[in-house]
């Protein structure tokens, strides 16, 4: 491990902390090998992967996505530096937006197999974001996110909380039917949200072979907020604001439905399918 490493940079990613963190992370690399290589997350999909053991991911949610179905089920290991805004995945792994403590973490070189999900052949790790959560995703201007950092989709989220709409979703979940109007749906392997603060899942982990599903069933801001508190709150339990399901397959008819995926706009025009791949890729964490 660590023999022949690739750096996949985002340059542009959160505040361009990846030009800051440019020389850290060559001098850890050198301390293991002297077979390594820079390249822009542009040019990763020309990039022949065959050499290398072990691929580093310098930037946000977004560059980790862009790396995913490349590495699913492979011997390939990711490492994560968090350059980005939001940096979810890092934080669920237990990896630091502080460069020296994330390397400490990645030099113990403890491996994790993660789960992945498959949404209409669509590869990443996070979620899919349906209504209110896909509105925040997708329309956070990046003026915003540039000057407020995550602190942005935080403010975003309570202006899109007065602009609730329910939407019809036909849905079949490990076989079974089900018909609901939400204003939100998120399907979730990592569910947490605003770094670890918020959770949309009770006991979610990456590794389970479950999707966590969180319906949210309402209009009324102020009704939504009282809802949003008892999540922060940890409690989450299925009533007529909110449910809370796992499920390892889903099914949803659809017609032009714009989602979010792993925080990257996608308009689906087909019925959305959403697999689990267990345990797909291995990735350096904390445990």
């Amino acid at each position: 491990m660590m023999n022949c490493v690739l750096i996949v940079t985002n340059f542009n990613a959160g505040r361009k902390r990846a030009v800051r963190y440019k020389k850290r992370v060559i001098d850890f690399v050198l301390k293991y090998t002297k077979s390594f290589k820079f390249v822009d997350i542009d040019e990763f999909r020309e990039t022949d992967l065959a050499p290398y053991d072990t691929i580093f991911a310098m930037g946000g949610d977004g560059t980790v996505n862009k790396i995913i179905p490349y590495i699913v089920n492979t011997d390939k290991v990711l490492g994560i530096i968090p350059c980005g805004t939001a940096n979810l995945l890092a934080a669920k792994l237990g990896l630091s937006g502080n460069i020296n403590k994330t390397l400490k973490i990645i030099e113990k070189q403890n491996v994790k197999k993660i789960d992945v999900f498959d949404i209409n052949e669509n590869k990443c790790v996070l979620r899919c974001g349906l209504g209110y959560d896909s509105d925040i995703i997708c329309k956070t201007p990046q003026s915003l996110k540039n000057r407020f950092g995550y602190f942005a989709y935080f403010i975003a989220g309570i202006i899109f909380g007065f602009r609730l709409k329910n939407k019809e979703y036909k849905m079949t979940i490990d076989g079974d039917m089900k018909e609901v109007k939400a204003s939100c749906i998120i399907f979730a392997n990592a569910a947490n949200m605003y770094k670890n603060i918020v959770t949309l899942g009770n006991g979610a982990e990456l590794d389970d072979g479950l999707m966590d599903i969180f319906v949210l069933k309402i209009t009324n801001p102020v009704i939504f907020y009282i809802e949003f508190l008892s999540i922060i709150l940890g409690i989450r339990n299925n009533n007529i604001r909110a449910e809370y399901l796992k499920a390892k397959n889903i099914k949803i008819e659809n017609n032009w439905l714009m989602c979010h995926i792993d925080g990257e706009k996608k308009n689906l025009k087909g019925d959305i399918e959403i697999k689990i791949l267990e345990k797909a890729v291995r990735v350096f964490n904390k445990k």
